[in-house]
């Protein structure tokens, strides 16, 4: 008999830990962060291409720099 209230009482304490989850997961107060989170993957991709873009402009402006240099030793 002694196990079955401790099964019992495990159930209760799981189930109000769930529901404190649950709770805490979906209120109003932490939508917006969790809005926030949900993107960061997409962050570092974003990231990623802002640097390749950056990184193209570069190369692109050493070359025109060293066409102007080639062009100005003639």
């Amino acid at each position: 008999m002694d196990i079955d209230i401790l099964r019992q009482i495990g159930v209760v304490l799981g189930s109000l830990a769930f529901l404190g989850v649950c709770w805490w997961a979906f209120s109003p107060k932490r939508k917006k962060r969790f809005e926030e989170d949900a993107k960061l993957p997409f962050a570092d991709e974003q990231e990623t291409l802002d640097k390749g873009a950056r990184e193209s402009d570069s190369t692109a402006e050493k070359k025109a720099g060293e066409k102007q240099k080639q062009g100005q030793d003639k």
